[in-house]
């Protein structure tokens, strides 16, 4: 926000010293020394996996990949264990709520940190980390090649942090997102069975236009449309009916207590709530959280599987080997990916297929955010589950989620997620000097992502007579091009598997998840991610099993 702006919102009653006064929690600027301390870790719910244990099924990750996995191989007669690196988060913390809110984090919010790493560092000039104690919090954070990814830890992945946005691309994009993969059987069966499956919804238009909650998106449409972009409405897995509730005063609040980043307490149809909620139904699929995959080996019977359990702090306190007839990898793009780079660079998986690690991307990820008039107020209250976004991809190669901020004070802002057509696809490599897997991404390669992007937001501020904020992502920086939120590729699809998730080399071992799509979906990925594991697993579960 330029300081002309700045002088209008004081202008309003609303000073820089009394917005940190305040709003401290949503700063992290209040009590920073003062954070509630982690509970010790009790005894997980789970029947985690034993030393020496035979499986005929081992799932690694339980996000979307792995959940649909999980299901139809129990729902066909087989025995399941899925391995998990996070927590169960089935447990209340020290607020009586098991997940923390977006803005007051603490040693639930971040994977294994000591500070903060949130996406919006900076709010009117004022630095928003803090210290928190080191805990297998719920989002991950991972620097690597000049891009911070973020993704999901625990029991349901991805689904506990994302915004919920379940969008099916549109058809006229598939062939271009995944060319061997017959879009007719995707659209008439794979999409609706994961629709259908992950509960998705789309908003009550008539709600939409009344609520207060989502008076920002109502700004974002009237100032796309003011331009000649076409606005849509985005399905979602959150409980509308339990929003409207929320508005009412009749149940607790989630999404209108601004939960999102850090989970969401109540409406949020999240994986434990669908796929794996079937799944633990049959009574087939067990699940062991604080569990990691490092190593994969042939072994007769199978593979031999080394498994570490991990405290709460992440310190190791048990290794096992296991022995597992067959693997599926689905620990999402980064975390497959990086297991398998390792895996054969170190020789022992040697016959993977070179193309492992190729074709990574991060979904033409940028974000940026504008300081509207006085006259377009974005609401003190915002609902933090989005649910329209503006699509200029065919002119312009950009969608943009209009994302709420919901800090609980009026902004004038509107803020942006866009996924971009970026080109650029980075590879992840073995370094045995140094003993770990690398990433070769570059982070000028978001140039072309921030172009795409420019073309909605140029078109919209020179029509409206605004500006873009530069106060969100440090000092006087206008773009959010250091992340990502929507990880893909890394082990892409009939290469190097074949066009069903088995890997090429060793039989018996299968990708299932994000890593397949190689680098971008053209919308939030996650039903193309649940779609395409529904009809591998199908295919598999026919011909394998």
């Amino acid at each position: 926000m330029d300081s002309g702006r700045a002088s209008h919102v004081e202008g309003r009653g609303l000073s820089r010293r009394h917005f940190i006064s305040g709003t401290g929690s949503i700063l992290g600027a209040a009590t920073l020394g003062a954070f509630d301390l982690p509970p010790a870790a009790a005894a997980p719910r789970e029947a985690v996996i034993e030393p020496g244990a035979q499986v005929t099924a081992l799932v690694i990750g339980s996000g979307y990949g792995g959940s649909v996995t999980a299901l139809r191989l129990a729902q066909a007669g087989v025995d399941v264990h899925m391995v998990e690196m996070g927590m169960a988060w089935d447990t209340p913390g020290t607020d009586g709520k098991i997940f923390a809110n977006t803005t007051s984090p603490d040693y639930r919010s971040f994977w294994l940190r000591t500070r903060t790493k949130q996406p919006l560092s900076n709010f009117l000039g004022f630095p928003l980390d803090r210290d928190v104690p080191r805990y297998t919090g719920i989002l991950d954070a991972e620097e690597m090649g000049g891009i911070v990814v973020y993704q999901g830890r625990g029991v349901g992945g991805g689904s506990l942090v994302n915004g919920g946005m379940a969008v099916t691309p549109e058809r006229s994009r598939f062939p271009a997102v995944l060319p061997s993969v017959d879009a007719d059987e995707m659209y008439d069966v794979y999409y609706p069975r994961a629709n259908s499956t992950l509960g998705v919804r789309t908003i009550d238009p008539a709600w939409f236009d009344t609520t207060e909650a989502y008076t920002y998106a109502r700004v974002g449409r009237k100032h796309a449309q003011r331009s000649g972009f076409r606005f849509v409405f985005v399905p979602n897995v959150y409980d509308w009916d339990y929003m409207k509730r929320e508005a009412g005063g009749s149940v607790p609040r989630s999404a209108l207590a601004g939960e999102i980043l850090y989970g969401n307490n109540h409406g949020k149809k999240s994986l434990p709530k669908t796929y794996l909620a079937q799944a633990r139904a049959t009574g087939r699929v067990t699940i062991s959280p604080l569990h990691r995959v490092t190593s994969v080996t042939p072994a007769t019977g199978g593979y031999s599987v080394t498994v570490e359990q991990l405290d709460t702090t992440g310190t190791v306190t048990a290794t096992k080997t296991v022995t597992a007839r067959r693997v599926f990898f689905a620990a999402g793009s980064v975390g497959t990916s990086k297991l398998l780079v390792r895996l054969k660079g170190t020789g022992a998986l040697p016959a993977l297929s070179h193309e492992v690690g190729n074709g990574w991307g991060e979904n033409g990820n940028v974000m940026c955010g504008r300081a509207n008039h006085l006259w377009d107020p974005t609401g003190a209250l915002q609902s933090s589950i989005p649910t329209a976004g503006i699509d200029n991809w065919a002119t312009g190669g950009a969608f943009a989620e209009v994302a709420p901020l919901p800090t609980g004070i009026e902004t004038w802002a509107s803020f942006y997620l866009s996924i971009t057509n970026n080109p650029h696809r980075a590879r992840f490599t073995w370094n045995a000097a140094a003993g770990k897997v690398e990433l070769d991404w570059q982070t000028a390669w978001k140039q072309p992502s921030i172009t795409m992007a420019k073309t909605i937001f140029d078109k919209i501020n020179a029509k409206e007579g605004t500006i873009y904020r530069s106060d969100l992502f440090g000092v006087h920086k206008i773009w959010g091009d250091h992340l990502t939120y929507h990880p893909l590729g890394g082990a892409v699809l009939d290469k190097a598997t074949d066009n069903y998730g088995r890997l090429r080399g060793h039989s018996g071992l299968y990708v299932m998840d994000g890593a397949l799509i190689p680098g971008n979906v053209s919308v939030n990925p996650f039903v193309t991610i649940t779609a395409l594991a529904e009809r591998n697993i199908e295919r598999i579960i026919a011909d394998d099993f």
